[in-house]
């Protein structure tokens, strides 16, 4: 019984999803809401091209910013970013929640970023991070100082990146997605459950084991 309810309920949905579509058709895109683009990209046997290119306009520095910050160091982010778009072009239609789509697009750039790191079968510097001070409530404030180093310093600063970034390279995957999406793209505990596709709880639990790597690790910088 439940299972008829549960397919009437979706079928309902999608037929709701086919007359909001139906009635956009012939507003310009630009006027559109994200979600409502993701529609107008679901309908029909391919994406709308004029729909699909607004989406592309709204949250290509998205993209650029997420594969920035996992890989700033390749010299082919441009060619990854655009790989990121032709999976999101292939797989809309797979999206059942439009309203979600900044998450889901989130999930497609950082998936693909791994995916290609597995491929290239050597550890690259995936993140380019400032020196973190441990808070009180346990955060990490990845922000450093403004007063201009020394040279000693400076190389210590050099020292404690190149330990930064082994140690995130030494990471658990799902460590590492968690500790990027919250220390870096600043995203809540919630969004980032949405993207990865686990528990809020389990969410807290990665990044909690994560930061307590990474303090460990640097534990002598930390310390100085």
């Amino acid at each position: 019984m439940s299972n008829t309810h549960s397919l009437s309920f979706s079928a309902g949905q999608a037929a709701a999803s086919q007359a909001r579509a139906g009635s956009l058709a012939g507003i310009p895109a630009e006027k559109l809401s994200n979600s409502d683009l993701v529609l107008l990209c679901q309908e029909g046997l391919r994406p709308d091209r004029a729909a699909f290119a607004e989406l592309m306009r709204r949250y290509q520095v998205h993209v650029e910013k997420i594969l920035y910050h996992l890989a700033p160091d390749w010299q082919d982010r441009a060619d990854l970013a655009q790989e990121v778009w032709i999976r999101v072009y292939r797989n809309v239609k797979r999206l059942n929640e439009p309203v979600k789509f900044r998450g889901w697009l989130s999930r497609i750039a950082t998936n693909l970023f791994y995916d290609e790191l597995r491929k290239r079968k050597r550890v690259r510097e995936p993140l380019s991070l400032d020196a973190p001070r441990t808070l009180d409530d346990g955060e990490m404030d990845w922000e450093i100082a403004t007063d201009m180093p020394g040279p000693e310093e400076d190389l210590t600063t050099r020292e404690f990146y190149d330990q930064l970034r082994e140690a995130i390279a030494d990471l658990p995957e799902v460590f590492r997605t968690t500790i990027v999406l919250r220390e870096i793209e600043g995203l809540a505990y919630e969004e980032i459950a949405e993207i990865t596709g686990v528990s809020l709880g389990t969410v807290k639990s990665r990044i909690a084991r994560a930061r307590q790597r990474l303090q460990l690790q640097l534990q002598n910088y930390l310390d100085s």
